[in-house]
């Protein structure tokens, strides 16, 4: 599930009762975004509850499912979701049926308080895990096999575990960026970006890893970026107009979103490039000038080292797939 792929992902997610409604959406959306933002179908999902009937979240507002969760053999990835009185939710039946289906699944993730039904049914042993903050001493006096970590996710082998829902938003960029690379996983961040006016209107940006980032000088490199994607400037120049060293600025990137800073100038180039294909007619000579590519040659090949298809490629796929 976690290595480089352009084949669609199909995921099961159990939500069980009392779920937080943003819980749920903080799973799906990413990966709802990153199909549209890339034209495929790269991943699917079907949601199950215990009985089969509609989930009831916390907000009052049900969602629906595909049915009861009755697994066999399948190998699908397993997300366990779970906010409030997950105790109800943990019978001997449900316990049986997690350990049985967990001889076949390539991962399971227990998201939020489904962290406690992947300990119960004794399949978290031996590994390092994470659970909402209010929970954490409960859970390791509870079950001292199992290493807790105060991080906001764990990917520990075939085991994923979160401790709320903005984290489980960062642990979907994390499989979007490991799964399609960077510019997409960005791409997909910005769709969710708060700016509060007391930030002075510095770009805060999600998390694509552990970390979101604090540090002000990242963001405003990040918001130059933005405003000079047509005529992106060299590092060194980047860094005299924050009042750091090129050196320095870099190793801020690394430390906060764990990438260098011409592979976040790059990817903000080549999304607006992408989003001027998909939505444009405009010649590809003029997309690459205006994101800052010297000839369409470049582009391209920077296009497709990224997308995995050429402008062109992208084009008829859409255009076929609309005519069908």
């Amino acid at each position: 599930m976690l290595d480089p792929s352009h084949e669609t992902l199909d995921l099961d997610i159990l939500v069980l009762p009392e779920t937080n409604l943003i819980l749920v959406a903080s799973l799906i959306e990413p990966l709802r975004a990153a199909n549209r933002i890339s034209g495929q179908e790269l991943y699917r999902w079907r949601i199950f509850s215990p009985d089969g009937a509609a989930i009831e979240t916390r907000s009052r507002i049900p969602v629906p499912v595909d049915g009861p969760f009755r697994p066999k053999e399948e190998t699908a990835p397993l997300f366990i979701l779970s906010s409030y009185q997950w105790q109800m939710s943990a019978t001997p039946a449900l316990r049986m049926q997690l350990s049985r289906t967990a001889r076949y699944r390539t991962m399971m993730a227990g998201i939020e308080s489904g962290s406690w039904l992947l300990a119960e049914a004794s399949l978290l042993d031996g590994y390092s895990v994470t659970i909402h903050w209010e929970d954490m001493e409960d859970f390791a006096a509870a079950y001292p096999q199992i290493a807790v970590l105060r991080q906001r996710y764990v990917i520990d082998g075939k085991r994923i575990t979160t401790g709320g829902s903005l984290p489980t938003l960062d642990l979907m960029l994390e499989i979007i960026r490991r799964r399609q690379g960077y510019s997409l996983a960005l791409e997909v961040s910005r769709l969710f970006i708060y700016e509060h006016e007391r930030t002075g209107g510095l770009l805060q940006v999600p998390a694509l890893g552990n970390m979101r980032v604090a540090d002000q000088r990242v963001s405003q490199a990040v918001r130059l970026m933005e405003e000079t994607v047509a005529t992106p400037m060299p590092l060194t120049r980047l860094a005299r107009r924050i009042g750091i060293s090129a050196r320095h600025l870099q190793d801020l990137f690394h430390e906060t979103m764990a990438v260098a800073p011409h592979q976040h100038y790059l990817a903000l180039r080549l999304n607006a490039a992408r989003r001027k294909v998909i939505e444009t007619k405009l010649e590809f000579a003029d997309i690459a000038a205006a994101t800052g590519f010297n000839s369409s040659s470049a582009f391209s090949r920077s296009y497709r080292a990224h997308y995995h298809e050429s402008p062109t490629e992208t084009r008829r796929r859409l255009r076929t797939a609309g005519k069908g």
